[in-house]
């Protein structure tokens, strides 16, 4: 080991006696700088995370829609099923529909699945907490947990019906009673607003509720793992045919405003967390020099023994260089520790403030999530050891320009 390497650990952790106070303080400043990236980069990136999971389990990886409605689903299933890397597909129509349960009224979204095809492409059953997918027929409906919750349905109830066509039968001297069905089944997602807004009910009785005959909104797609959303997309668009009015749209196209949002977001969470790290770098570089103002002498008689100035600025730089090691490491632990015990944290303070509601209301989750992707560990890994090396090159410097006689001879 070179002397000049062992010099510096030396003086940051000597044997035979406490940890200086110097090392302690640089070691936990980068440390809490690097927990703390850690923590907001991997919150940020659960909700990304979970967010683009959900759109693909709910979706599918690419969407094929019309101007208006796909008149020949059938046609159209055949053509995308013949697309190399294309493993299944599934019609869909959705809309906004009134449900009422004991004279209590709500708005939420329907949706009409093909229960022939729909679990080969949306595992829909895995949500389902209470009843069967299989339980599903034309007479009955899936209902989200908080939307049942709301109205207060439950299995084996029954809520009544009512969709735009009753009001264009009513311009027509027409009269429609409201469809009554019957409850078979609860899901939950984990996401506030599908969970409190969604309706599930077969393609056949939508197309009824809305009149569409056997045409539908459009069509989701599930592609094999490892293929890319976009270039897939592209392909089903040249399989079909030009005249049809018909464009594939993969999950990330079809939301890409949103994701971008989320992308940018988290972006400025970085940068803004990093002058944390900054202040920790500063804090080292302000205590290296007051050690290099205290070892004068010292480095004097370094250089009068025969060190070069740039061994003798390695001496103060490698120290930088460690408690950037040091601290790194003790962050990750620090970090990773903080967001296993994450929601019994948020937990504990939502119950004292008593906001518990404010996640799910305005996060959307009823859950803190963390999702910590590789890239992200390896910027906080290299930004805390670049500053924290840099962080020791001024008092490296400094110490290195000084001169034997006029060092020995400091008082």
């Amino acid at each position: 080991m070179p002397w000049y390497l062992y010099l510096a650990l030396k003086q940051l952790f000597p044997s035979g006696r406490r940890l200086s106070f110097f090392t302690a303080i640089s070691v936990v400043s980068v440390a809490l700088g690097v927990a703390l990236l850690i923590v907001v980069l991997s919150v940020m990136g659960g909700f990304g995370f979970e967010i683009r999971h959900m759109i693909v389990d709910t979706q599918g990886e690419v969407q094929v829609q019309a101007r208006s409605l796909i008149d020949r689903p059938a046609e159209v299933l055949a053509q995308i099923e013949k697309v190399p890397g294309v493993v299944a597909a599934t019609p869909y129509a959705q809309g906004v529909v009134m449900i009422e349960c004991g004279a209590k009224p709500a708005f939420p979204a329907i949706q009409g699945v093909d229960l022939t095809r729909v679990d080969r492409v949306v595992p829909l059953q895995k949500y389902i907490r209470v009843g069967s997918l299989g339980d599903l027929d034309d007479d009955s409906v899936i209902l989200s947990s908080q939307l049942a919750r709301s109205i207060g349905a439950h299995i084996g109830g029954k809520i009544e019906v009512y969709t735009p066509l009753l009001l264009e039968k009513l311009k027509n001297d027409e009269v429609i009673l409201p469809r009554e069905l019957k409850v078979v089944g609860i899901f939950e997602i984990g996401h506030q607003q599908l969970d409190s807004s969604v309706v599930i009910v077969t393609l056949r009785l939508m197309q009824e509720l809305y009149g569409l005959g056997g045409a539908v909104h459009g069509i989701n797609v599930r592609i094999a793992p490892g293929l890319d959303a976009d270039a897939m997309a592209a392909r089903i668009n040249t399989a079909l045919r030009p005249d049809a009015g018909l464009r594939a749209v993969s999950w990330f196209e079809f939301n890409q405003d949103f994701l971008w949002v989320l992308q940018l977001e988290k972006n400025l969470m970085l940068f803004i967390m990093l002058f944390v790290v900054l202040v920790a770098a500063f804090l080292t570089m302000s205590l290296l020099l007051v050690l290099v103002l205290k070892k004068t002498r010292e480095i004097g008689l370094l250089g009068a023994l025969g060190a070069s100035q740039r061994e003798i600025a390695l001496c103060f730089c490698l120290q930088g260089v460690a408690v950037g090691v040091a601290g790194t490491a003790l962050g990750l632990i620090l970090g990773f520790t903080l967001l296993h015990f994450r929601n019994g944290a948020v937990e504990l303070i939502m119950r004292f403030t008593g906001s518990q509601e404010i996640l799910a209301r305005f996060y959307q989750f009823s859950q803190l999530p963390a999702h910590t992707e590789p890239r992200d560990l390896v910027v906080i890994v290299i930004s805390a050891l670049v500053l924290s090396t840099l962080a020791g090159v001024i008092p490296a410097v400094m110490a290195a320009r000084l001169k034997p006689v006029e060092a020995l001879r400091s008082e």
